[in-house]
């Protein structure tokens, strides 16, 4: 089966483990949702973080998520001036014979200046 990866951003308001563990399960759920993906499908997960994220590894929300069996990592994320504070980015490696350009990828909150060429309305 071939291999994809899909893209994903969102953004915290504060720095709290809560913080962190909502904005990711609102990240993964979207990816899930957006492109009818099951847990079987997702080989591994590379999650970043702005370095004033200190206080939750995503990660730990992706376990909690169901992802017990991928391979999870957490780094941070190149402080680069002028950046985007207090984000998440994720990069989803899935099984998938959906074709490359059919993905949708998410990008929430403020993390939409990242990719608004990939934004997409928020149905909510």
């Amino acid at each position: 089966m071939p291999m994809r990866a899909l893209r994903g951003a969102t953004t915290i308001d504060a720095d709290t483990a809560a913080e962190v563990g909502v904005r990711t399960k609102e990240l993964l759920d979207e990816l899930y949702e957006r492109n009818d993906l099951q847990h079987e499908q997702v080989v591994s997960v590379l999650f970043t973080a702005t370095k004033d994220i200190a206080s939750a590894p995503p990660a730990v929300a992706a376990r909690a998520y169901g992802l017990t069996e991928v391979a999870l990592l957490c780094a941070q994320e190149m402080d680069v001036e002028g950046s985007l504070p207090r984000c998440i980015r994720v990069l989803l490696h899935i099984e998938s014979e959906v074709e490359k350009r059919q993905l949708r990828h998410v990008f929430l909150r403020e993390a939409t200046v990242l990719r608004p060429d990939l934004v997409e309305p928020d149905p909510r």
